[in-house]
C-alpha cells in the first residue's frame, strides 16, 4: 500500500489528512494518508527510514522554509517563493530515494483567482508578510498584477496599514488578506484597511474558509466589491498536490 502524508507540528485537526484519505476511498487507490507531528524538520530522515512506502509529503507549518536545506531538488515556483509545502519522492541511482519540493499553494491561488480578475485589476495589496504573502505575490505577478505588502511595523518593501491612503486604494483594485485576523472564534475582527473606499471595481480575496464569510469579506461586499474565501484555493492545492505526485 502506498502512503503519503504530512509533517508539521503541532498538527491538529488536518484538511490533508480528511480530504486525501477519503478521495482514497471514494476513488478505490489503495493507498492511505498519515499525519506525521515532529518537533524538529531534521526528524524527517526517521519518518522516511520508518515509512519506506511514502511515496510523497504535505509540508505545513513551521517547517516550509526549513525543509528546503533537506531536499534534492525544488521547482522553480518553490524557489521564487522560498517556501515547499509539497515534496515527491523519486527513485534515483541504486534505488536511492530523491526529495523534490514544490508549492502547490501558488497553484491554487491563482487557479482560484484567475477568473475573478478582469481589466481593471493591476495592482494588489496583500495583507500579511507571512509564508503565504508569498505565495501569494509570486501568483500575481505571473498573472500580471504587481503588488506591495502591507505590515504592522515599517519596512523595506511593505507599507504599514495606516499608510493606506485613498489614491492608494483607488489604484489598488485587488486586496488578499494572508493574515490570520478574523478567523474563528474571533469572527467580529478584520484587517484594519479603508473599507470605505472600497468600490465595485474591488477584488476583496480572504485566504480564510473558517468562517465562509469573514468580516473582511462582508465589509467588501457591502461596497459592492467582489469577494471569495480560500476554500477553493485549499481544494486546488489539494488537486495539484496529488498530479505532482503522479507526475
Amino acid at each position: 500500500m502506498d502512503k503519503y502524508g504530512l509533517i508539521g507540528y503541532p498538527l491538529g485537526h488536518s484538511f490533508s489528512k480528511t480530504f486525501f484519505n477519503q478521495k482514497f476511498t471514494n476513488e478505490s487507490i489503495d493507498a492511505e494518508y498519515v499525519n506525521f507531528e515532529i518537533s524538529d524538520v531534521k526528524q524527517l530522515k526517521n519518518v522516511l527510514k520508518d515509512n519506506p512506502q511514502l511515496c510523497g509529503l504535505n509540508v505545513t507549518l513551521p517547517y516550509k522554509t526549513q525543509i528546503i536545506p533537506l531536499l534534492d531538488d525544488i521547482d522553480e515556483d518553490a524557489r521564487l517563493i522560498g517556501a515547499v509545502n509539497v515534496i515527491k519522492f523519486t527513485k534515483g541511482l541504486f534505488g536511492k530515494i530523491k526529495l523534490k519540493g514544490y508549492n502547490s499553494d501558488i497553484i491554487g491561488f491563482k487557479q482560484s483567482i484567475e477568473p475573478l480578475l478582469n481589466e481593471s485589476h493591476r495592482k494588489a495589496l496583500i495583507l500579511g508578510t507571512g509564508g503565504a504573502s508569498r505565495a501569494v505575490f509570486q501568483g500575481l505577478k505571473q498573472l500580471g498584477i504587481g503588488s506591495t505588502l502591507v505590515s504592522r511595523t515599517p519596512g523595506n518593501s511593505t507599507i504599514t496599514y495606516d499608510e493606506i491612503t485613498p489614491q492608494i486604494m483607488e489604484q489598488y483594485t485587488v486586496i488578499v488578506n494572508t493574515t490570520p485576523v478574523g478567523m474563528f472564534p474571533h469572527v467580529d475582527e478584520c484587517p484594519n484597511i479603508p473599507y470605505e473606499q472600497l468600490t465595485p471595481n474591488h477584488l476583496s480575496y480572504d485566504l480564510l474558509y473558517n468562517p465562509d464569510e469573514t468580516l473582511f469579506m462582508k465589509k467588501g461586499k457591502e461596497k459592492g466589491a467582489v469577494v471569495k474565501n480560500g476554500l477553493e484555493m485549499l481544494l486546488l492545492q489539494a488537486f495539484a498536490a496529488w498530479e505532482i505526485w503522479q507526475q
